[in-house]
């Protein structure tokens, strides 16, 4: 009988790295060229301009995207390797102190000592360095730093979101973008956050509500500017 599979153990924790950065990059994409367009058509520039600096504005922020992402997942890639050599390091010269320090872990997780003691000596046997890594510094598959899969993951995501904006920016004439920019933006900012929460397991109403808020904040403070800096010109 083939074995039933409980949809309670189901767990997302494994999609947390690349969500963060597909989600944060498709944002992003989404409210920085759409207030970039935003910006330039309140100050009444040229409907050409407006579609080279949505172009613009995607081709840099997708770069700057993938760098950032990249550098700073590297970074914590680098961290991450400099604990694991370090614990190598006193496995290999202190196994005893090790094995008592991992002991006290699982005795301030709830077990006692003596059972402690006899969990974190056949964990040590089967894979010392990943026990320690796991339980002492929290390092595990799942949430290991992967800078080349965020860099891409945070480009791709970022070229999606700002290409939203700039299919408007070709469909629309310049007299209708800025209403049609700013709601359909946000619709497609409600959709991403939908799509992130569902994927999440999170509340799909927090998830819409929280990226509409900071997406609308954000293209109204440009579109603001770019009328007064239209006006003032």
């Amino acid at each position: 009988m083939p074995k039933q599979t409980n949809p309670l153990e189901l767990h997302r924790s494994h999609h947390i790295g690349w969500l963060r950065a597909a989600v944060l990059g498709a944002n992003d994409g989404i409210v920085s060229t759409a207030s970039l367009i935003l910006g330039v058509a309140a100050a009444n520039a040229s409907h050409e301009n407006i579609l080279l600096t949505g172009v613009a504005g995607l081709a840099a922020g997708a770069m700057s995207m993938a760098a950032g992402e990249y550098v700073s997942v590297s970074s914590q890639a680098d961290t991450e390797r400099a604990d694991l050599a370090r614990e190598r390091f006193e496995l290999a010269t202190n196994s005893e102190s090790e094995h008592a320090e991992l002991a006290q872990i699982y005795v301030g997780r709830g077990l006692d000592a003596n059972l402690a003691k006899q969990v974190a000596q056949q964990l040590m046997a089967h894979d010392a360095l990943g026990s320690h890594a796991r339980d002492e510094l929290g390092i595990s598959e799942s949430f290991s730093a992967r800078p080349i899969q965020a860099a891409l993951a945070s480009a791709a995501a970022f070229a999606v979101g700002a290409a939203f904006p700039l299919i408007l920016v070709l469909a629309l004439p310049s007299g209708s973008l800025i209403g049609a920019v700013s709601l359909g933006s946000l619709v497609f900012l409600a959709a991403l956050g939908v799509v992130a929460a569902k994927v999440g397991g999170a509340s799909i109403w927090k998830g819409a509500l929280r990226v509409c808020f900071w997406g609308a904040l954000a293209m109204i403070i440009t579109a603001g500017i770019g009328s007064l800096f239209g006006t003032v010109v």
